[in-house]
């Protein structure tokens, strides 16, 4: 069934279920949430395998708790995020599921505010002109086997705690303000078992505490982690650091953190006991990781000789780089993910 030109369909009733439908052509306004379909105040709603084109906002909750949105099709035309929506778009909800969705070219593919004890799984969120995921004062969910490629400025996860993220693609996030997954004022979290491949900076990590990065695979990226001064008790461990620009980059020399039995392709010492780890702890920030995070026009001379040379130089003799950002028993070879 279709429904063309529709400015917006409600939902105010609990139990109800919309499945099969096309909508196209919700409108747009600078003042009012058009959606291709809105919830309002329900419980045990399910939207399935829907497909919505064209719209402002996709699917729209409010309010809303224990619905299910799954299998929908959402595909806008945003070209800029002012004169666009989300696609999926919570607030102020609880015990949600959206599972299994894919959403492209919408200001943010998922966006959740004031949203407990939901889970997003299976989703494919890419092309989006801001975020693949937003996630606001949103607590106690977890996020798992997503993919998240090509947006803008790729996952955005802030004000929150107890967010469990697992087995999610974090790629090809690029630009001058992107990153695989930023992580703002987050407590008692997780990120398990995820892939975050050809971003500018893999995870950008400020204001975290207790925050946990276990058994993930970074390759390739400009940045794996950027880690803030302003973090603390956070613990990296059990993950494969292979092929990228800088490992680690931070803005503080106090250190606050855990980096433990993680494998790092840069690291040159040695095994003589033969137990899997390096016999030297190593130092994953690089002199010149701190020279370009306060003057990134540094970044042309990246390929010179110069740079090798301060970065040997540093290793014998530090000074510059924090001491006690170290992996005191670092993997030999790489983990098995």
């Amino acid at each position: 069934m279709e429904s063309a030109g529709m400015k917006l369909v409600t939902i105010n009733a609990n139990g109800v279920t919309i499945e099969g439908f096309v909508v196209r052509h919700s409108g747009y306004s600078d003042w009012n949430d058009l959606a291709g379909i809105r919830l309002v105040s329900v419980k045990h709603v399910t939207i399935r395998g829907n497909v919505l084109e064209d719209t402002f906002f996709g699917l729209y909750c409010q309010n809303s708790d224990s619905c299910v949105l799954e299998g929908n099709m959402l595909r806008s035309r945003a070209g800029d995020q002012v004169q666009s929506g989300n696609g999926i778009h919570c607030w102020h909800c609880n015990a949600m599921h959206l599972i299994n969705n894919t959403v492209t070219r919408h200001r943010d593919g998922i966006y959740f505010e004031f949203v407990t004890n939901s889970l997003i799984s299976g989703n494919h969120s890419c092309y989006n002109v801001r975020y693949g995921l937003h996630f606001m004062f949103s607590h106690n969910d977890r996020y798992e086997n997503n993919a998240f490629e090509h947006n803008e400025a790729g996952v955005s996860v802030m004000f929150s705690h107890g967010v469990n993220m697992r087995g999610n693609l974090f790629a090809d996030n690029q630009g001058g303000g992107a990153y695989g997954i930023l992580l703002k004022e987050i407590t008692d979290s997780r990120i398990e078992s995820s892939r975050f491949v050809h971003n500018t900076i893999a995870i950008y990590m400020e204001g975290t505490t207790r925050v946990q990065v276990v058994r993930n695979i970074f390759s390739g990226n400009g940045w794996a982690l950027k880690v803030q001064a302003s973090c603390s008790a956070d613990t990296i461990t059990r993950n494969n650091f292979q092929g990228n620009t800088f490992d680690i980059a931070t803005n503080g020399s106090l250190v606050l953190n855990v980096f433990d039995r993680n494998y790092w392709d840069k690291y040159e010492g040695y095994d003589l006991n033969r137990d899997g780890y390096g016999d030297v702890p190593y130092h994953p920030v690089s002199l010149y990781a701190m020279v370009a995070e306060k003057n990134p026009a540094v970044m042309m001379l990246y390929h010179s000789f110069i740079v090798s040379l301060l970065d040997r130089t540093e290793k014998v003799v530090p000074g510059i780089t924090p001491a006690d950002l170290v992996d005191h028993s670092p993997c030999m070879k790489p983990l098995s993910l």
